[in-house]
């Protein structure tokens, strides 16, 4: 991809053209000395080089005249003999923006789901224990017709589980919904565009990198 830069003599703004994409940037004067056609970015990935377009222009990384140059976004980029700055910010529309470091958050975000539908099931599969246990019960007590001790025992012991599970529910069921709550606001916050900050919704990260760009602000992913 290159970005095509230069002074709009319109507008006096900083002109960026990149495949058919036109973005004026900024409300201040752009000198004289910066031209219409000025200078390009080539962006590849993560690499990027300046290049300056015309004999007569001048282009500076860092304060020293360059005609090519490799860059990063540290690097300081002036244009023409007044040394016109281009902000780094003017560039973000055109740059691919690393959507790698969201695989982290989804993974985070799946695992800890699954690990409350496990702990949810868990719960669920213990609770009916007291059930089987309430039936032993009542088939030791015919077997004995009543003569065993254990028939009491067993009944003591549904009980004493029935009141810990109801206890346990009542507890979870305001504590889970909570916490699935917090999980999906903290979810929504980071699984977002690096460049326009938009939720990228519910789809998993290997769904996600099918996608080429945002579907909002259109910047191109590198993934």
């Amino acid at each position: 991809m290159e970005i095509h830069i230069g002074r709009d003599p319109q507008t006096t703004k900083l002109k960026l053209t990149s495949d058919g994409k036109e973005v004026l940037y900024g409300p201040g004067y752009v000198p004289d000395s910066v031209l219409k056609e000025h200078c390009l970015i080539e962006v590849n990935g993560n690499d990027m080089r300046v290049r300056n377009l015309d004999i007569n222009a001048f282009t500076y990384v860092n304060g020293q005249p360059i005609e090519s140059k490799a860059i990063t976004r540290d690097d300081n980029i002036a244009l023409g003999k007044a040394h016109y700055v281009i902000a780094w910010d003017a560039l973000t529309p055109f740059l691919p923006t690393d959507i790698r470091p969201l695989q982290a958050v989804w993974n985070k975000f799946d695992s800890e789901n699954i690990a409350l539908q496990i702990a949810e099931r868990k719960f669920n599969t213990l609770r009916s224990a007291t059930g089987l246990i309430t039936m032993a019960a009542i088939a030791l007590s015919i077997i004995t017709g009543g003569r065993s001790l254990w028939f009491v025992a067993l009944y003591a012991l549904a009980i004493v589980l029935s009141l810990f599970f109801f206890v346990k529910a009542y507890h979870d069921s305001s504590k889970v919904p909570h916490r699935r709550k917090e999980l999906e606001r903290e979810f929504q916050q980071a699984y977002t565009c690096p460049h326009c900050g938009h939720f990228l919704g519910n789809q998993p990260y290997h769904i996600l990198q099918q996608n080429s760009c945002c579907p909002y602000c259109k910047t191109k992913f590198i993934h």
